[in-house]
C-alpha cells in the first residue's frame, strides 16, 4: 500500500516539513538548557559580587541584567537554529526596536533611572526613604522599579522615573532623628510656663537622647496663638511612636497646668438698624 506522502511530488514538502521540525525540537531544547544556564550563571555572578562585598543595591541591580542580556542572546541563538538569516534578523531588530523604543520610551527612562540610582546611590535596600510622596523600606531595586515596604505593611511599587525626577528623602543615613512639634498657646499664657511644663514631659521620656538636648523656642506670633517649637533627638526606631506619645503627653500637662491651646475661631457681630417711623416691618 503506498501512501500519499510517499508520492515523488509530496517529497519535497515532506523532507522541509521534518527538517523543520528537527530544528524546532532543537531550538527548544537549547532554550530550555540555556534558560537554566542564564539563571544559574545570573546567580552565580551575583554569589560572587557578594563575595567581594559589593553593595547588596548593585549586586542586585549587576545580576538581573546580566539575566536579561543572557536571555536575548539565548533568543537570537534559538531564532538561528530556526534557520532565520541572521542579517535579517538584525534588520528585523532594528526596525522593531525602533518601534519597540518609541512606544516604550517611559519604560526606557525607567531603566536608564534604574542605573542612575545604582550608579549615584541615593539609596540602598534595607534603607528608609521617601519617595513620590511614599514612605517606606526599600525591598528591591530593579531595572524598572523600586519597590518599598510601608509602614503599613503594604508594597508600594515606584517606577524609577518618577524617583528621579522628584525629591529623595533617605532617612536612613543617620541613626539620629529630631522630633519637631509646633504647639500653640494662648497670647494670655504665660510662654516660660509652658517651656518648662514641655521640656519636663520630653526630658522624662528616656527614649529622648541628651545630646543634642532638647529646646523649646518660640516659632511665630500666630494670629490666635504663640506656637512654641518644641524639639528633641530619638533614635530612628523610636522616631514615631514617641512622637505620637510626647503630643499626647504635653497636651495632657498644658491641661493640667492650665496652659490654653487655642484654636481658630471666628466672631459675628450682629448689627441692628433702626427703621423710620411709618415704615413696614416685612
Amino acid at each position: 500500500m503506498t501512501h500519499w506522502w510517499s508520492t515523488p511530488e509530496y517529497a519535497p514538502w515532506l523532507q522541509l516539513a521534518t527538517d523543520f521540525a528537527l530544528r524546532l525540537i532543537g531550538a527548544l531544547i537549547v532554550l530550555a538548557i540555556g534558560l537554566r544556564i542564564a539563571r544559574f550563571a545570573a546567580g552565580s555572578l551575583d554569589r560572587v559580587l557578594q563575595r567581594t562585598h559589593i553593595e547588596r543595591t548593585a549586586s542586585d541591580f549587576l545580576s538581573r541584567a546580566a539575566l536579561v542580556a543572557l536571555q536575548i542572546v539565548l533568543l537570537l541563538a534559538v531564532v538561528q537554529l530556526l534557520g532565520v538569516p541572521m542579517s535579517s534578523m538584525f534588520a528585523i531588530l532594528g526596525a522593531a526596536g525602533l518601534a519597540i523604543g518609541l512606544a516604550l520610551k517611559d519604560s526606557l527612562s525607567n531603566i536608564a533611572s534604574g542605573v542612575l540610582l545604582v550608579a549615584l546611590r541615593p539609596f540602598k535596600v534595607g534603607d528608609i526613604v521617601t519617595v513620590h510622596g511614599a514612605t517606606g523600606k526599600v525591598e528591591t531595586i530593579s531595572i524598572f522599579q523600586t519597590r518599598l515596604r510601608g509602614g503599613d505593611n503594604q508594597t508600594v511599587t515606584v517606577p524609577n522615573s518618577l524617583i528621579t525626577a522628584d525629591s529623595i528623602i533617605n532617612l536612613t543615613p543617620d541613626t539620629v532623628r529630631r522630633i519637631e512639634l509646633v504647639v500653640g498657646i494662648g497670647y494670655g499664657d504665660d510662654i516660660d510656663r509652658a517651656r518648662t511644663t514641655a521640656l519636663g514631659v520630653v526630658t522624662a521620656d528616656p527614649r529622648v537622647l541628651h545630646t543634642p538636648a532638647p529646646d523649646v523656642l518660640v516659632y511665630e506670633l500666630a494670629p490666635s496663638s504663640v506656637n512654641l517649637g518644641i524639639r528633641c533627638h530619638v533614635s530612628n526606631d523610636d522616631f514615631f511612636a514617641t512622637k505620637c506619645e510626647l503630643t499626647e503627653r504635653i497636651k495632657k500637662a498644658f491641661d493640667a497646668a492650665g496652659i490654653s491651646i487655642p484654636f481658630p475661631q471666628r466672631d459675628a457681630h450682629v448689627y441692628v438698624h433702626a427703621l423710620p417711623k411709618g415704615a413696614p416691618t416685612t
